[in-house]
């Protein structure tokens, strides 16, 4: 049987449908490689790091925060005593972001959210710097460890636990009267005692708050509070009268005649003392001179003597002293 040439309606609904598929997957991949800068030209920088810290080959990177490409590949390099470059990190940036990177931006080993993927973010440069062409290298800047912050984290934690099983320890020891805390929460003899110590208090109080007895009289009659606004009446007038410059005590606070003097008697005074140091004068000369000083004790221990022997026999010193006619 002869097949036919012509095209049916289900054929060309078919057909159709097809098509409009293909379009759709089209406009989809496109968009999609659009999302995902694949049809960008694009140019390679590189990083030296100690550790990725979770960064693999495809993850983000991104400008200011913001995706601009990819990372190519991760190579380890040779051993060596240079620890800080240990890996060698190729990125592909967005050749329309090639002004925003230059020679003073700075790379950095970032996490999307506190636990997230790893990022390879890049700040902007600034003007007085070139921009890095293809096959630059990158600086890399420290960034946030999440992995030491987390082991910071749980020390503190290990400690607030330690500090809890304290309070918990010391509050189970109060609870039970262990300690003077222990003894003042749980004895019933020591609240006895500070209530019936707050009794004695409230009457105590009462008695000083009982208008006939001293302590109300100063409190409440008024005429303790005139007697005591005179008598601080008068004093403020005895002040006065002291400070006043009429008076001796004025005189001797206000009139400079006697501060005058005083100096005056004290350069004399001072003049006198200098004097008799330099061994000019009697009075110098009684401090300064020693032989005069030793005749001096030898005349008083004669005459020591003398009245020592008048007292023994004082018949041979009034021998003839006294006659009878």
């Amino acid at each position: 049987m002869k097949r036919s040439t012509f095209i049916t309606w289900d054929q060309l609904k078919v057909g159709a449908v097809i098509l409009v598929a293909l379009l759709i997957m089209i406009v989809a991949i496109f968009k999609l490689g659009q999302q995902a800068k694949l049809f960008t030209t694009r140019y390679s920088l590189t990083a030296f790091v100690p550790t990725t810290a979770g960064l693999k080959e495809g993850s983000q990177v991104t400008v200011a925060g913001q995706l601009v490409g990819a990372v190519k590949s991760i190579e380890f390099l040779p051993v060596d005593l240079d620890t800080t470059r240990n890996l060698k990190i190729t990125v592909e940036i967005d050749q329309a972001v090639s002004d925003q990177v230059r020679r003073d931006s700075k790379a950095t080993l970032k996490t999307l959210g506190l636990l997230g993927d790893k990022v390879f973010d890049i700040s902007p440069g600034t003007p007085q710097y070139r921009a890095l062409r293809n096959g630059d290298t990158l600086t890399l800047s420290n960034a946030l460890d999440f992995e030491a912050v987390l082991k910071q984290a749980s020390g503190t934690l290990y400690k607030v636990d330690t500090l809890t099983g304290g309070v918990r320890r010391l509050v189970n020891g109060v609870s039970q009267g262990e300690g003077t805390l222990g003894a003042m929460v749980t004895s019933r003899s020591l609240y006895d005692q500070l209530n019936q110590t707050l009794s004695s208090t409230n009457g105590l109080m009462v008695r000083l708050q009982n208008p006939r007895g001293t302590i109300g009289h100063l409190l409440d009659d008024p005429g303790v509070y005139n007697s005591l606004n005179k008598v601080l009446g008068s004093a403020d007038t005895v002040v006065a009268q002291l400070t006043g410059s009429q008076g001796t005590v004025g005189k001797l606070l206000r009139d400079d005649q006697l501060y005058t003097r005083l100096i005056s008697s004290v350069s004399a005074l001072d003049t006198l003392v200098t004097t008799m140091a330099q061994g000019k004068g009697t009075v110098s000369k009684l401090f300064t001179d020693q032989e005069l000083y030793d005749r001096l004790l030898k005349t008083v221990t004669e005459l020591n003597n003398v009245l020592t022997d008048v007292r023994r026999d004082p018949r041979r010193y009034t021998k003839g002293l006294i006659t009878v006619f």
